[in-house]
């Protein structure tokens, strides 16, 4: 059953204006509910049944929402910092209003897949070990990685701290000079990937997350664009997050 809330509380979550704007609305007559205007700012409503409209539009309630993002390079992933533009500051207002903030970190100079919520349960499961939910980067690595290191990445890699990850999977598409590797890891420490071959005498010259368990990057983000994860995919993931 869901709690009927304030109208004003209501409409303020969801980026219509202020507490004290949305007020002015109500007594202005601006606010509508099932075809009622409504004069009273503290009257209770069900979001989800009743039908609300501000200046004529239709709101269509929400809680919480669920982002992709492909998040380029020179940002970081945080809610805020002083001195770096951060990935917040590519949404829109009308998500910012949601107050969401990134599963999870990519370091400055990573690219790739990037998911916001404002469900703080979802991201706790998203980033737990235990849950094992994977998280898929394509790497590309200054030195030779052949199949000798399949096994001892498996067994896990012992970093600079004395901490060992881990199993985790590492896929060669290319051994050369410069080796192209997916790496799919179930945990997120600090640098993990870049720790993980430095361990091995190898520095990481490129990274891109291209999964985080059910969801893949959508290829058609351009660098910095987002889009809403579909009801779908929002399940998928919520599905996958639980086992274990």
């Amino acid at each position: 059953m869901v709690k009927k809330e304030r109208l004003d509380k209501i409409l303020s979550n969801m980026g219509y204006g202020s507490r004290k704007e949305i007020k002015q609305y109500i007594k202005e007559g601006r606010v509508v509910v099932n075809d009622e205007v409504i004069k009273n700012n503290s009257i209770k409503v069900d979001p989800y049944e009743d039908e609300i409209s501000i200046n004529g539009e239709v709101v269509e309630y929400k809680k919480y929402i669920y982002l992709i993002m492909n998040k380029p390079k020179g940002v970081i992933s945080s809610t805020r910092d002083p001195f770096s533009s951060t990935v917040l500051d590519l949404l829109d207002e009308e998500y910012l209003s949601f107050e969401p903030h990134p599963v999870g970190r990519l370091d400055k100079d990573t690219e790739g897949l990037l998911l916001f919520t404002n469900d703080g349960k979802l991201t706790h499961r998203l980033l737990s070990p235990k849950k094992g939910v994977n998280k898929k980067y394509y790497v590309e690595v200054d030195g030779y990685v052949d199949n000798r290191y399949i096994d001892s990445f498996k067994e896990g890699i012992v970093l600079d701290d004395g901490y060992k990850t881990m199993p985790s999977k590492l896929e060669i598409i290319e051994s050369n000079y410069i080796s192209k590797v997916h790496l799919t890891i179930m945990e997120g420490k600090f640098h993990q990937v870049k720790r993980m071959f430095q361990s091995i005498g190898m520095e990481v010259l490129y990274l891109k997350r291209i999964s985080m368990g059910t969801i893949k990057l959508d290829e058609n983000l351009l660098p910095g664009e987002y889009r809403e994860l579909t009801t779908e995919e929002v399940e998928e993931l919520k599905n996958n997050s639980k086992k274990y």
